[in-house]
């Protein structure tokens, strides 16, 4: 579990992939901070990946190391930016040194709970790495 929280904290870019029933599934990667067991990431308002998580709030992260892999998948809400927790968006803007709320565009912040966390090194460690479960960590 140690070193899952340590990417989820020093990592920067995380896979973001939704899907919308009529437009289908969608991937991009996004700036994220990891704050208060929550996976926090900001995007323009009218982006698709804000429209798809407003229909459909399930949600699947990974972190961009195929040799290292972190899966999250979990449920999002989303923020418009004067709405935001102050702790979640301070956590962001001091890890990227931009705060959207400072922004004319309007922006979204989207917080992931994760439901379920998977980790693993490689072939060899593919067995038994779901470190979260529910929502509760299981190591």
């Amino acid at each position: 579990m140690r070193s899952v929280v340590g990417r989820l904290r020093g990592e920067r870019e995380v896979w973001v992939a939704t899907a919308h029933p009529e437009h289908g599934p969608h991937q991009v990667p996004l700036w994220f901070v990891w704050h208060e067991d929550a996976v926090w990431m900001c995007t323009s308002a009218a982006s698709a990946t804000v429209r798809n998580l407003r229909t459909e709030p399930r949600v699947r992260l990974s972190l961009p190391d195929t040799a290292d892999v972190v899966l999250v998948s979990g449920t999002a809400a989303c923020f418009p930016a004067e709405e935001v927790p102050p702790g979640a968006a301070e956590a962001f803007a001091g890890k990227f040194g931009w705060d959207p709320r400072a922004e004319e565009g309007a922006f979204v912040y989207l917080r992931v709970t994760p439901v379920t966390l998977r980790a693993w090194r490689g072939e060899p460690e593919l067995r038994g790495r779901t470190v979260m479960r529910d929502g509760a960590w299981l190591v």
